[in-house]
């Protein structure tokens, strides 16, 4: 049995994290620590576990195995190096760190002491997913020119029912998040870009400030290549009904993939003529799971959050300074 504490219920799936820990048979929760010690104490109290006020000491405690992060994004490398270097396995809400020089630093300090650490990218697991990699990898596509990924929600509007948005109001404070709705949500989208078509030379980004917030709640960022394709990749917190959608567009058809419902469709002389969709592979969480059983390093899992972490702090940089920003130009 793999004895879990939560460490924060800072993030808003936090609860989620719980969920999947406390459903899977080889995973018990132990443990709370949370910045907030009040916030930690109710969560500690609901679960009917010891809630621990120092980080420290908790670490320190052989009763805990390993470590599911959900702290705030600004403290993810001083929690998850202390957790590796106390010996416990590390499963974190993205993204791994804000810049790739604290992002090395934690898979460093893992690397060190022999841990497991896995970061929560469902969309990779995603069936979806694989029969989009495995058609651009077959050349039905031809050679890709444009993908385009949008992942938004409604999370940042006022309304009657939710007068500030749903959202808690610390996803809006940049110095928490190190960023809005492109480091939060835009993850997905970002991630996914990468996965089918690699790391891109240049970043480009533009953030929109719809309702005023300290961070961006709308935001685009495209992603440049040697070749000439382009990715796009598009979030946001202001967007009522937007469908998950992915567009691939290659030199001979399209494909478009839209949810909900789920369906993948790609372009051929008779039309949009439906694809199949395999089934998922395993949530993250249970893949360290499993890698903790085995004894395994999660390198594909690593190196795309890596690739993630980079494209974040350059599209950040980007946004900031008004100007492209040169992925080889970032400090390791």
């Amino acid at each position: 049995m793999i004895r879990v504490a939560m460490l924060s219920y800072w993030h808003v799936h936090a609860w989620d994290y719980t969920r999947q820990a406390q459903s899977h048979p080889d995973v018990t929760i132990g443990a709370v620590w949370d910045e907030l010690p009040a916030r930690g104490a109710a969560a500690a109290e609901k679960l009917g576990v010891p809630f621990y006020e120092s980080l420290d000491e908790l670490l320190a405690s052989p009763e805990i195995d390993a470590v599911i992060v959900d702290a705030p994004t600004s403290m993810h490398c001083e929690v998850m190096v202390a957790a590796a270097r106390a010996g416990k396995h590390i499963f974190t809400e993205k993204v791994l760190a804000p810049t790739l020089t604290e992002a090395n630093q934690i898979v460093a300090a893992a690397d060190q002491a022999n841990v497991v650490l896995t970061v929560s990218l469902p969309r990779l697991s995603e069936g979806y997913t694989a029969a989009i990699a495995s058609l651009i990898a077959q050349g039905a596509l031809g050679e890709p020119t444009l993908v385009r990924t949008r992942l938004a929600h409604n999370g940042a509007l006022r309304t009657e029912q939710n007068p500030n948005g749903w959202l808690p109001p610390h996803f809006y404070d940049p110095d928490q998040c190190r960023g809005g709705a492109m480091i939060d949500l835009g993850c997905h989208p970002m991630y996914l870009a990468h996965h089918f078509l690699g790391l891109p030379e240049t970043v480009n980004a533009h953030y929109g400030y719809v309702t005023g917030r300290a961070v961006e709640d709308n935001a685009v960022v495209t992603l440049g290549y040697p070749g000439g394709a382009i990715a796009v990749v598009e979030a946001g917190f202001v967007t009522p009904a937007s469908p998950f959608i992915i567009e691939v567009h290659g030199t001979r058809t399209s494909l478009i993939f839209q949810a909900p419902p789920p369906v993948l469709r790609m372009r051929s002389a008779d039309g949009w003529v439906e694809q199949d969709i395999p089934e998922s592979s395993p949530l993250p969480f249970v893949q360290w799971v499993d890698h903790i059983q085995r004894g395994a390093r999660h390198t594909a899992n690593l190196q795309a959050a890596l690739a993630l972490t980079m494209l974040m702090e350059a599209a950040n940089l980007s946004a900031n300074a008004g100007r492209q920003v040169r992925l080889d130009s970032l400090q390791s």
